[in-house]
Protein backbone atom coordinates (compact mmCIF):
# COMPACT_ATOMS: atom_id res chain seq x y z
CA UNK A 1 0.00 0.00 0.00
CA UNK A 2 1.29 3.45 -0.92
CA UNK A 3 1.37 5.96 1.91
CA UNK A 4 -0.16 9.29 0.90
CA UNK A 5 0.52 12.69 2.43
CA UNK A 6 -2.98 12.79 3.89
CA UNK A 7 -2.39 9.56 5.83
CA UNK A 8 0.90 10.73 7.34
CA UNK A 9 0.79 11.17 11.11
CA UNK A 10 3.38 13.51 12.56
CA UNK A 11 5.31 11.98 15.46
CA UNK A 12 4.79 13.47 18.87
CA UNK A 13 7.12 16.21 20.10
CA UNK A 14 8.60 13.84 22.69
CA UNK A 15 9.29 11.16 20.08
CA UNK A 16 10.93 13.64 17.69
CA UNK A 17 13.23 14.92 20.42
CA UNK A 18 14.10 11.38 21.48
CA UNK A 19 14.96 10.52 17.88
CA UNK A 20 17.08 13.68 17.67
CA UNK A 21 19.06 12.63 20.75
CA UNK A 22 19.71 9.17 19.33
CA UNK A 23 20.45 10.58 15.89
CA UNK A 24 23.09 12.99 17.18
CA UNK A 25 24.69 10.54 19.62
CA UNK A 26 25.25 7.62 17.22
CA UNK A 27 27.61 9.47 14.84
CA UNK A 28 29.90 10.30 17.75
CA UNK A 29 29.89 6.75 19.04
CA UNK A 30 30.46 5.14 15.64
CA UNK A 31 32.54 7.82 13.94
CA UNK A 32 35.16 8.05 16.68
CA UNK A 33 36.36 4.53 15.93
CA UNK A 34 36.85 5.15 12.23
CA UNK A 35 40.06 7.00 12.99
CA UNK A 36 42.29 4.68 15.08
CA UNK A 37 44.92 7.40 15.58
CA UNK A 38 42.41 9.39 17.65
CA UNK A 39 41.96 6.43 20.00
CA UNK A 40 45.72 6.25 20.51
CA UNK A 41 46.12 9.98 21.04
CA UNK A 42 43.24 10.23 23.50
CA UNK A 43 43.98 7.12 25.57
CA UNK A 44 47.74 6.57 25.58
CA UNK A 45 49.07 10.13 25.31
CA UNK A 46 47.31 11.38 28.51
CA UNK A 47 49.30 8.77 30.43
CA UNK A 48 52.45 10.79 29.67
CA UNK A 49 51.05 13.88 31.39
CA UNK A 50 49.95 11.76 34.34
CA UNK A 51 53.40 10.16 34.55
CA UNK A 52 55.06 13.56 34.84
CA UNK A 53 53.05 14.45 37.95
CA UNK A 54 53.42 10.94 39.38
CA UNK A 55 57.22 11.11 39.23
CA UNK A 56 57.18 14.57 40.78
CA UNK A 57 55.22 13.22 43.74
CA UNK A 58 57.54 10.23 43.97
CA UNK A 59 60.58 12.52 43.99
CA UNK A 60 58.97 14.50 46.82
CA UNK A 61 58.20 11.23 48.66
CA UNK A 62 54.54 12.24 48.84
CA UNK A 63 51.92 9.79 50.14
CA UNK A 64 50.90 7.18 47.53
CA UNK A 65 47.35 8.51 47.63
CA UNK A 66 48.56 11.52 45.67
CA UNK A 67 49.47 9.24 42.78
CA UNK A 68 45.89 7.99 42.81
CA UNK A 69 44.72 11.61 42.85
CA UNK A 70 46.73 12.24 39.68
CA UNK A 71 45.34 9.18 37.91
CA UNK A 72 41.72 10.12 38.65
CA UNK A 73 42.36 13.75 37.76
CA UNK A 74 44.05 12.79 34.51
CA UNK A 75 41.09 10.63 33.55
CA UNK A 76 38.63 13.45 34.28
CA UNK A 77 40.52 15.88 32.05
CA UNK A 78 39.07 13.96 29.11
CA UNK A 79 35.57 15.08 30.12
CA UNK A 80 36.59 18.71 30.48
CA UNK A 81 38.23 18.72 27.06
CA UNK A 82 35.16 17.04 25.57
CA UNK A 83 32.91 19.72 27.05
CA UNK A 84 35.11 22.56 25.77
CA UNK A 85 35.73 21.31 22.24
CA UNK A 86 32.84 18.96 21.48
CA UNK A 87 30.03 20.76 23.31
CA UNK A 88 30.72 24.43 23.96
CA UNK A 89 32.18 25.19 20.53
CA UNK A 90 29.90 22.79 18.64
CA UNK A 91 27.28 25.25 17.37
CA UNK A 92 30.02 27.61 16.23
CA UNK A 93 31.60 24.82 14.19
CA UNK A 94 28.20 23.76 12.84
CA UNK A 95 27.68 27.36 11.76
CA UNK A 96 31.01 27.36 9.94
CA UNK A 97 30.10 24.11 8.16
CA UNK A 98 26.63 25.33 7.19
CA UNK A 99 24.64 22.90 9.34
CA UNK A 100 23.26 25.39 11.84
CA UNK A 101 20.41 26.41 9.53
CA UNK A 102 19.13 22.83 9.59
CA UNK A 103 19.21 22.73 13.38
CA UNK A 104 17.36 26.02 13.64
CA UNK A 105 14.62 24.90 11.23
CA UNK A 106 14.11 21.47 12.81
CA UNK A 107 10.86 21.22 14.84
CA UNK A 108 12.71 20.04 17.95
CA UNK A 109 14.39 21.52 20.97
CA UNK A 110 17.97 22.64 20.47
CA UNK A 111 18.73 20.97 23.81
CA UNK A 112 17.91 17.62 22.19
CA UNK A 113 20.62 18.19 19.62
CA UNK A 114 23.17 19.12 22.25
CA UNK A 115 21.91 16.32 24.50
CA UNK A 116 22.62 13.78 21.77
CA UNK A 117 26.07 15.23 21.25
CA UNK A 118 26.66 15.06 25.00
CA UNK A 119 25.47 11.45 25.20
CA UNK A 120 27.69 10.30 22.36
CA UNK A 121 30.66 12.27 23.60
CA UNK A 122 30.12 10.99 27.14
CA UNK A 123 30.28 7.40 25.95
CA UNK A 124 33.49 7.88 23.98
CA UNK A 125 35.11 9.90 26.73
CA UNK A 126 34.16 7.32 29.36
CA UNK A 127 35.90 4.59 27.37
CA UNK A 128 39.03 6.69 27.23
CA UNK A 129 38.82 7.71 30.89
CA UNK A 130 38.41 4.10 32.07
CA UNK A 131 41.36 3.08 29.91
CA UNK A 132 43.48 5.82 31.46
CA UNK A 133 42.58 4.71 35.00
CA UNK A 134 43.21 1.02 34.31
CA UNK A 135 46.54 1.63 32.59
CA UNK A 136 47.56 4.09 35.31
CA UNK A 137 46.71 1.61 38.06
CA UNK A 138 48.68 -1.11 36.31
CA UNK A 139 51.76 1.00 35.60
CA UNK A 140 51.98 2.79 38.94
CA UNK A 141 50.63 -0.03 41.13
CA UNK A 142 47.87 1.98 42.83
CA UNK A 143 44.81 0.34 44.37
CA UNK A 144 41.58 2.18 45.10
CA UNK A 145 39.33 1.37 48.03
CA UNK A 146 35.69 1.93 47.14
CA UNK A 147 33.43 1.22 50.10
CA UNK A 148 30.33 2.93 48.71
CA UNK A 149 30.04 2.32 44.94
CA UNK A 150 26.45 3.62 44.87
CA UNK A 151 27.50 7.00 46.25
CA UNK A 152 30.46 7.08 43.89
CA UNK A 153 28.22 6.38 40.89
CA UNK A 154 25.79 9.08 42.01
CA UNK A 155 28.55 11.66 42.42
CA UNK A 156 30.02 10.73 39.04
CA UNK A 157 26.64 10.98 37.32
CA UNK A 158 25.83 14.34 38.90
CA UNK A 159 29.24 15.65 37.91
CA UNK A 160 28.77 14.72 34.27
CA UNK A 161 25.19 15.98 34.23
CA UNK A 162 26.21 19.39 35.60
CA UNK A 163 29.35 19.54 33.47
CA UNK A 164 27.53 18.90 30.21
CA UNK A 165 24.83 21.34 31.31
CA UNK A 166 27.59 23.93 31.51
CA UNK A 167 28.68 22.85 28.03
CA UNK A 168 25.16 23.43 26.68
CA UNK A 169 25.13 26.91 28.17
CA UNK A 170 28.53 27.70 26.67
CA UNK A 171 27.34 26.46 23.25
CA UNK A 172 25.06 29.48 22.90
CA UNK A 173 27.63 31.91 24.27
CA UNK A 174 30.32 30.62 21.94
CA UNK A 175 27.99 30.96 18.98
CA UNK A 176 27.17 34.55 19.86
CA UNK A 177 30.84 35.42 20.42
CA UNK A 178 31.81 34.02 17.02
CA UNK A 179 35.47 33.44 16.26
CA UNK A 180 36.48 34.16 19.84
CA UNK A 181 35.07 30.72 20.75
CA UNK A 182 38.27 28.91 19.82
CA UNK A 183 40.44 31.43 21.65
CA UNK A 184 38.22 31.14 24.71
CA UNK A 185 38.51 27.36 24.72
CA UNK A 186 42.28 27.61 24.56
CA UNK A 187 42.26 30.21 27.32
CA UNK A 188 40.11 28.11 29.66
CA UNK A 189 41.97 24.82 29.30
CA UNK A 190 45.00 25.15 31.56
CA UNK A 191 43.57 27.58 34.17
CA UNK A 192 40.77 25.12 34.86
CA UNK A 193 43.34 22.36 35.29
CA UNK A 194 44.85 24.49 38.05
CA UNK A 195 41.87 25.83 39.97
CA UNK A 196 39.87 22.58 39.73
CA UNK A 197 42.69 20.55 41.30
CA UNK A 198 43.08 17.97 38.56
CA UNK A 199 46.50 16.92 39.82
CA UNK A 200 46.39 17.89 43.50
CA UNK A 201 43.82 18.39 46.30
CA UNK A 202 41.89 21.60 45.67
CA UNK A 203 41.85 22.42 49.42
CA UNK A 204 45.45 23.64 49.16
CA UNK A 205 44.35 26.54 46.97
CA UNK A 206 42.59 28.03 49.97
CA UNK A 207 38.95 28.49 50.86
CA UNK A 208 38.27 31.50 48.64
CA UNK A 209 39.80 30.08 45.46
CA UNK A 210 38.33 26.66 46.17
CA UNK A 211 34.87 28.16 46.65
CA UNK A 212 35.17 30.18 43.44
CA UNK A 213 36.38 27.10 41.53
CA UNK A 214 33.38 25.15 42.80
CA UNK A 215 31.22 26.83 40.18
CA UNK A 216 32.89 24.37 37.80
CA UNK A 217 31.17 21.03 38.54
CA UNK A 218 34.28 18.93 37.98
CA UNK A 219 35.98 20.62 40.96
CA UNK A 220 33.57 19.28 43.55
CA UNK A 221 32.90 16.05 41.70
CA UNK A 222 36.58 15.20 41.49
CA UNK A 223 37.15 16.06 45.15
CA UNK A 224 34.20 13.93 46.28
CA UNK A 225 35.25 10.94 44.17
CA UNK A 226 38.77 11.10 45.59
CA UNK A 227 37.40 11.11 49.13
CA UNK A 228 35.35 8.03 48.33
CA UNK A 229 38.28 6.23 46.70
CA UNK A 230 40.70 7.12 49.53
CA UNK A 231 38.55 7.20 52.68
CA UNK A 232 40.18 8.64 55.76
CA UNK A 233 43.05 10.32 53.93
CA UNK A 234 41.81 13.75 55.04
CA UNK A 235 42.54 15.93 52.02
CA UNK A 236 38.94 16.66 51.06
CA UNK A 237 37.79 20.22 50.46
CA UNK A 238 34.23 19.76 51.78
CA UNK A 239 32.24 16.82 53.18
CA UNK A 240 31.00 14.51 50.44
CA UNK A 241 27.33 15.16 51.19
CA UNK A 242 27.85 18.92 50.88
CA UNK A 243 29.59 18.50 47.56
CA UNK A 244 26.82 16.19 46.32
CA UNK A 245 24.13 18.71 47.31
CA UNK A 246 26.05 21.48 45.56
CA UNK A 247 26.30 19.37 42.41
CA UNK A 248 22.51 18.91 42.44
CA UNK A 249 22.11 22.69 42.58
CA UNK A 250 24.62 23.16 39.77
CA UNK A 251 22.76 20.63 37.60
CA UNK A 252 19.57 22.66 37.97
CA UNK A 253 21.25 26.05 37.50
CA UNK A 254 23.23 25.13 34.39
CA UNK A 255 20.34 23.43 32.62
CA UNK A 256 18.03 26.37 33.32
CA UNK A 257 20.69 28.78 32.04
CA UNK A 258 21.28 26.54 29.02
CA UNK A 259 17.57 26.57 28.17
CA UNK A 260 17.43 30.36 28.55
CA UNK A 261 20.53 30.93 26.41
CA UNK A 262 19.40 28.54 23.68
CA UNK A 263 15.99 30.22 23.54
CA UNK A 264 17.69 33.61 23.35
CA UNK A 265 19.94 32.39 20.55
CA UNK A 266 16.92 31.07 18.64
CA UNK A 267 15.08 34.37 19.17
CA UNK A 268 18.01 36.28 17.67
CA UNK A 269 18.03 33.99 14.67
CA UNK A 270 14.34 34.46 14.01
CA UNK A 271 14.26 38.19 14.75
CA UNK A 272 17.39 39.37 12.98
CA UNK A 273 17.88 36.58 10.46
CA UNK A 274 21.66 36.81 10.81
CA UNK A 275 22.64 34.20 13.39
CA UNK A 276 23.64 31.64 10.78
CA UNK A 277 25.52 34.05 8.51
CA UNK A 278 29.17 33.07 8.48
CA UNK A 279 30.58 36.58 8.28
CA UNK A 280 28.99 37.63 11.59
Amino acid sequence: MTTTASSYTRPSWVKMNFQAIIGRSLPRVIGAYREPSWIFMETIMPILAIAAYVYIYKAMEAPPQYIGYVIIGGAMTAYWMNVLWSMAAQFYWEKEMGNLELYMMAPISRMSILGGMALGGMFNTSVRAVTTVVVGMFIFNIAFKLDDPLMFGLIFGLTLFALYGMGMMFASLYLLWGREAINLSNLMTDPIYLVSGFYFPVKYLGVLIGAAASIIPITLGLDAMRQLLFPGFGDGFLPVWVEMATLVVLCFVFFVLAKYMLDYMEMLGRRDGRLTMRWQ
